[in-house]
């Protein structure tokens, strides 16, 4: 169990990685975000194809983040996201891996069996092009007594 104290500033973790089909794509859109750039896979809109929701890229980290690091640690919850951009359009057939760095963390004034962190996470597609960038705060347990 990884507690606040286990996490470093400027630690790095990968969280691996994972292919994305026009599938996906189509039935995770049809039910968050339908618009046709992301449900018509013989759309050439303003992105000439089928690319996939920034919500189901930030949907897609978050599975991954959770199972490499966060089901193995004293996650408190999260008070939310300070930055997200979507840099990159997703693609059908893109492998996108998934990384964290530690770039902030401090104890809490106001609770002692708390601390916050702030990570900056990234996917990266297969040709090293980070299609999404994301900043948020965790707060974590400390170690107990």
């Amino acid at each position: 169990m990884k507690y606040w104290e286990d996490f470093e500033i400027g630690s790095e973790t990968i969280h691996g990685e994972q292919e994305i089909t026009a599938d996906e794509i189509v039935r995770f859109a049809k039910e968050f975000d339908p618009q046709p750039f992301h449900t018509d896979p013989d759309i050439d809109g303003p992105f000439h194809g089928l690319i996939a929701s920034g919500w189901h890229t930030a949907a897609l980290y978050m599975g991954m983040f959770v199972r490499n690091v966060l089901l193995d640690s004293a996650s408190m919850g999260s008070p939310g996201v300070e930055e997200l951009r979507w840099l990159v359009p997703v693609r059908p057939g893109d492998v996108l891996t998934g990384r964290s760095r530690v770039v902030d963390a401090w104890p809490s004034e106001r609770d002692p069996g708390r601390g916050t962190i702030i990570g900056e996470h990234e996917l990266v597609n297969q040709r090293g092009e980070v299609v999404m960038r994301m900043r948020a705060r965790g707060f974590i347990a400390r170690r107990p007594a």
